[in-house]
């Protein structure tokens, strides 16, 4: 993997060979994350300890593109102060950051502490009904996406959504 970095948007660039490598100080929250703490997410400057990486499906349906600010209207709907996810994976491949990794997220109830939420867009079919509808540009960069937070957080085990909470 080569070196890679975020535009403007938070979004990986890609080239040759799929998702590329982002560097830490590239890793920049959904604006509207900024400067919105719940109190649960004050980390007082100390970084958590990441013993999880949970992967979920955003639950719609396969051919549709959603984005980040979408799940943030979504999850703001529901209560939260913005996306609780970490990272979404779109179907083209491309990763955007939602909260910052120093912040606790808000994606699996009883693990949010110690975990980083990574979503890709989809997990059901046309007809409403769960389904593995990653493409292979999402399943390639969230290979890529894992094995650099498995190299940033070597001890963490992955896990999907579904090992703790009966969803779809």
């Amino acid at each position: 993997m080569s070196g890679g970095e975020f535009d403007w948007g938070g979004r990986l660039r890609k080239g040759i060979g799929g998702a590329q490598r982002f560097p830490q100080n590239g890793w920049k929250p959904f604006e509207e994350c900024k400067g919105r703490r719940e109190l649960d997410c004050d980390t007082d400057g100390i970084m958590r300890k990441i013993k999880e990486i949970i992967i979920h499906c955003s639950a719609t349906k396969e051919g549709r593109n959603f984005t980040v600010a979408d799940i943030d209207r979504w999850h703001r709907e529901r209560g939260m102060r913005c996306i609780g996810y970490h990272f979404v994976v779109y179907r083209d491949g491309s990763i955007h950051v939602g909260r910052a990794i120093e912040e606790v997220g808000a994606h699996c109830k009883g693990h949010n502490s110690i975990s980083i939420g990574v979503c890709y867009i989809g997990g059901l079919s046309k007809k409403g009904k769960p389904k593995d509808t990653r493409t292979r540009d999402q399943k390639a960069a969230m290979r890529s996406l894992i094995e650099q937070l498995k190299e940033e957080y070597p001890l963490a085990t992955i896990h999907g959504h579904n090992e703790f909470a009966n969803k779809a």
